[in-house]
């Protein structure tokens, strides 16, 4: 019986749709299923030099970073107990479809998932009762593999609940969630059934998933697994997707990753982060920095930090008040820009920019309704690990969120307002760098410090304002965000601060 050392379980991949049968046959032909391709890309050195930056695909820095091994030996599939319980496993389900010539639907897919965990806790834990009770699995999707998932966790006659209680967390990179649109077909239609098409068709999805018929959107998990571990990978690239001699991308459109609409790309209610990656191909999400690590410290991580901005107040430049005031119609909407980093690295976790269509964006009555709640911006999860460090003696763990509020076009009586307008203008822009110290002791909060990029560049220099609230398990703490002159802003930025990979809820056990 192999050690079980949490969080390190075994990770299972599952790879996405092969469109025709040529990539479904190289697929096949591959022990690793496309996990294992990498990337490699250019970058400048501070001296101007332009050298490679060479990233070994998750797989490898998974085996180099954390321990894990593959799952085959002398050319077979690992066989028999004690199987190390780091160990990264490909789930082949085109296998079978290659052996007999047709396809199946996606719930045998979903089927052979559940059979493919329960048979990887023979291997890890063998007969031992305790470790069979405490063994896990980690799920890890490419597009349609995070729907294959969510069969397995959300049809109930698909598989069994011992299976599903074998999964402690799932990752999709570009996974269509809420189904594939094109911009003149709208939704996949239910007819396109060649090579299973019609799995991206909502109708389609709502069977798969034990969705209600009339669910008016398919990207929920109907309450059938914990939205807080399950983490949604979106891409903001269109550009850059080379599948079908780049038809695909000019169908689905911008906002998207060349396939997969960014609307469409997360469950509701799920931490997500937003890459500029492709779906696919040497600039996709799969083989980047980017990807990784936000899949290393979604697994292992030890905080999840969750942002949001809470608008009190926009003001609006005096001329554009003055028409205001004397009774004229004022429209505006408005873009948040986000992009998250760690501390001493050179890639995004998570970025949301207008020059790249994939800022969150909000209409004036959604920030300040006349009744209901204010939808407000929700600007990023983030995950940060101890062991992803770049210097091992500090405390402390750190990132920066790079906050901007662009100047919106306003409107005056149906009108573009161009008057004094210079593009490229923000409300507010400013790099907020924060420093987290876990607790001590179980039951004390969590430190934190901060500072911000336009008094002292780069640094967390002091203390939080306020007192920190606590609220279910996290410690809530809020940051100003304020341009006092006109047109500006008068917001907080709520940190919601949480320990993650704890013990796990006892429903779940």
């Amino acid at each position: 019986m192999s050690r079980l050392e949490p969080p390190f379980y075994p990770i299972v991949f599952v790879r996405g749709y092969a469109g025709t049968e040529a990539i479904l046959e190289d697929t096949v032909a591959t022990p690793f299923m496309g996990f294992n391709l990498g990337s490699t890309k250019v970058r400048q050195r501070w001296d101007g030099a332009v050298t490679q930056h060479v990233f070994e695909s998750p797989l490898v820095r998974l085996m180099k970073d954390y321990g894990y091994l593959d799952a085959y030996r002398e050319g077979a599939v690992v066989s028999g107990a004690g199987v190390p319980a780091r160990t990264v496993f490909v789930y082949r389900y085109y296998d079978e479809v290659a052996e007999r010539g047709d396809r199946r639907e996606i719930e045998a897919y979903a089927r052979g998932l559940g059979d493919f965990i329960q048979s990887i806790r023979d291997l890890v834990a063998g007969g031992d009762r305790a470790a069979r009770d405490a063994f896990r699995v980690y799920l890890v999707g490419h597009s349609m593999g995070g729907l294959v998932c969510r069969c397995f966790l959300q049809n109930p006659g698909v598989s069994s609940d011992e299976a599903r209680r074998l999964v402690d967390k799932v990752y999709t990179y570009g996974t269509p969630h809420d189904g594939l649109a094109f911009n003149v077909l709208g939704n996949v239609p239910g007819f396109f059934s060649l090579n299973n098409a019609d799995n991206f068709n909502r109708t389609r999805m709502r069977e798969y998933l034990d969705l209600p018929g009339d669910s008016p959107s398919v990207n929920t998990l109907s309450d059938r697994f914990e939205t807080d571990r399950f983490f949604c990978l979106v891409g903001t690239d269109d550009r850059d997707y080379p599948a079908f001699s780049g038809w695909t991308r000019r169908l689905v459109g911008p906002m998207s990753d060349g396939l997969v609409q960014i609307a469409s790309a997360a469950v509701r209610g799920t931490p997500r982060a937003f890459v500029h990656r492709s779906h696919s191909g040497h600039f996709g999400m799969v083989n980047s920095e980017e990807g990784y690590q936000n899949l290393v410290r979604f697994l292992f991580g030890d905080a999840r930090v969750d942002g949001v901005l809470k608008v009190k107040t926009l003001t609006l430049p005096s001329k554009v008040q003055r028409d205001l005031d004397a009774g004229r119609r004022v429209r505006a909407s408005y873009h948040f820009e986000v992009v998250a980093r760690c501390r001493g690295v050179v890639w995004d976790m998570h970025r949301r920019t207008v020059g790249e269509a994939s800022a969150v964006f909000r209409t004036y009555d959604e920030l300040f309704p006349e009744s209901g709640a204010p939808r407000h911006p929700y600007l990023f999860s983030l995950f940060l690990s101890s062991l992803c460090r770049v210097n091992t003696r500090r405390a402390s763990l750190g990132f920066s969120v790079d906050l901007g509020v662009p100047v919106p076009e306003y409107e005056i009586d149906g009108a573009v307002w161009r008057e004094d307008h210079h593009e490229g203008g923000y409300l507010y822009r400013d790099k907020l760098n924060f420093a987290l110290t876990p607790p001590a002791t179980d039951g004390a909060g969590w430190s934190l410090r901060y500072g911000a990029d336009s008094r002292s560049p780069n640094r967390a220099t002091g203390s939080v304002p306020g007192t920190p609230a606590r609220h279910d398990g996290a410690t809530v703490v809020s940051i100003p965000i304020r341009q006092t002159r006109r047109p500006g802003i008068d917001a907080e930025l709520e940190l919601r601060i949480r320990p993650w990979n704890g013990p796990e809820p006892a429903g779940r056990r």
